[in-house]
């Protein structure tokens, strides 16, 4: 999908589909008032009819009106101007792409500059549009024996005043990147486990280091996790025939010698439980156990289109959790990488134990700050549901950063407590720590045992068991999340 900004008046632009905002009461605003007296009052003609009202994602599509260039006109409810907000345009957007991306047209003209979404400025409202369509667009159907025909929408023309050109330019180049980055994410979830495995994963992660400049790569293996002591992490891949590993990408776009900023993901490419055997319906689902790492290298590939001047580290800890006659028993005992012995009491909550060892090895790199992405418990679904990420951490400002990223992107995460309190429900009477905490507060309990690995830096946990994937029906499928969050807090660390 193209985008191309232009400051070309909306009357003159020459356009398959031209997309003018409709406000409540049929409120005409300044650009299709403007399109209106050059039409000959051919809006306000339809508009009389009653067709539509202007309520927010009411759409009517007007044919070969008078005096403009456009083929067609849609007009798009935006609701009461005041009330218009980044969930009322997400709609708006979303029904005017459910009626151009079915026809024919090759292009459409957005030419809603006069429209005022609360809290956001013409390049945050235009970024987050760009994201909508590009990620409408997006289709899975590699293993389909039949191929969804190819769309004719290939351009996408956003008309601004001039004034405001160069910002819409920038944001439709990040969104863009971004729309990308979910993509990719999407992709890598939405792939069986017999094609996504760890050593794909890794060969992803190596196809992307040599298409772009800036990129090393070092695939830590089962035999030199050994060598480092990362006991959990082998606990998790040691009950599968296909080998573990830790996959580090170090992207070096910022000054020499800065310190990197960290990104370390999940990638359990699939969880049965291990001998602690999830229930069978639904397991198919466990394909998107991989999510966080999927979601780390989606912010890497959007920060790569856009080669942002920072220094990254990206960690992926890659495992396929399964039962076998080598698989970790409960009640095992193993050392990790920081020299803390951890009792496995539960096999099911294994992506702690691969990413304890993770953690620990991101110090070598003295990261400014670390962010874990992990499909990590059921228990945040239950807490936040399918809309929030849960978010921990042990740095005031690394979360106060976080938070605000996910309001700028749309793509909202919320603090849970990490009180002391809650470590004590990780005593164990035999090691040093063991690996769940009991019914109560799962998510934080997850959390607290990451935060024993996690002391020498600033640190935050992202659980995206909740938004990393839509279950069920015709609907399932990854959803690209948190890239446009993560990659948000990157570009921050830049612009601040």
């Amino acid at each position: 999908m193209e985008f191309v900004v232009k400051s070309a008046k909306a009357s003159t632009q020459k356009t398959a589909t031209l997309i003018l905002p409709l406000g409540e009461n049929c409120l005409l605003g300044s650009v299709a008032q403007s399109l209106d007296s050059a039409s000959a009052g051919a809006l306000s003609t339809a508009l009389k009819r009653g067709d539509i009202q202007g309520k927010p994602g009411q759409t009517l599509l007007l044919h070969g009106l008078p005096g403009l260039k456009a083929e067609r006109v849609l007009l798009v409810g935006t609701g009461k101007a005041d009330e218009l907000d980044s969930r009322q345009w997400r709609k708006v957007v979303n029904a005017a792409l459910a009626v151009i991306k079915n026809l024919g047209g090759g292009d459409a003209a957005f030419a809603m500059q006069d429209v005022q979404v609360k809290g956001r400025d013409s390049y945050a409202r235009t970024r987050l549009l760009v994201e909508i369509v590009a990620d409408g667009q997006y289709v899975f159907d590699q293993f389909k024996s039949k191929k969804a025909e190819p769309r004719a929408l290939q351009k996408i023309i956003l008309l601004c005043d001039k004034a405001e050109q160069a910002g819409v330019e920038r944001a439709a180049r990040e969104a863009s990147a971004i729309a990308t980055g979910m993509a990719f994410t999407r992709d890598l979830g939405n792939l069986p486990p017999n094609v996504c495995h760890p050593t794909f994963l890794a060969d992803q992660a190596r196809q992307l280091s040599k298409a772009y400049k800036g990129v090393k790569l070092d695939v830590l293996d089962e035999k030199k996790l050994r060598e480092l002591g990362a006991g959990a992490f082998l606990a998790v891949s040691q009950g599968s025939d296909q080998p573990g590993c830790i996959i580090v990408l170090q992207y070096n776009g910022g000054k020499k010698g800065d310190k990197p900023y960290a990104l370390v993901g999940k990638g359990i490419t699939f969880d049965t439980g291990g001998i602690s055997l999830k229930p069978g319906l639904g397991m198919d689902e466990m394909k998107y156990d991989m999510g966080g790492a999927a979601s780390v290298l989606g912010t890497l590939k959007a920060v790569l289109e856009l080669q942002l001047p920072i220094n990254l580290v990206c960690l992926l800890a890659c495992a396929e959790n399964m039962p076998s006659g080598g698989a970790t028993r409960p009640g095992d005992i193993v050392t990790t990488m920081s020299g803390q012995t951890v009792e496995i009491l539960n096999t099911d909550a294994e992506g702690r134990l691969v990413l304890c060892d993770t953690l620990t090895y991101a110090e070598r790199f003295e990261p400014r700050a670390v962010v874990d992405v992990a499909t990590l418990t059921g228990a945040c679904i239950v807490a936040l549901g399918s809309n929030t990420s849960g978010l921990l951490g042990n740095n005031d400002e690394l979360i106060q950063q976080l938070l605000q990223a996910g309001e700028s992107a749309a793509d909202r995460a919320w603090q849970l407590p990490l009180f002391d309190e809650y470590q004590e429900q990780l005593d164990s009477p035999f090691a040093d720590i063991a690996n769940i905490g009991g019914p109560k507060a799962g998510t934080i309990t997850a959390a607290c045992f990451l935060s024993r690995f996690t002391k020498k830096y600033p640190w935050a946990h992202l659980d995206i068991a909740g938004t990393a994937w839509t279950s069920g029906g015709k609907e399932k499928g990854a959803t690209g999340r948190p890239v446009p969050l993560l990659t948000q807090y990157l570009l921050d660390r830049i612009n601040g």
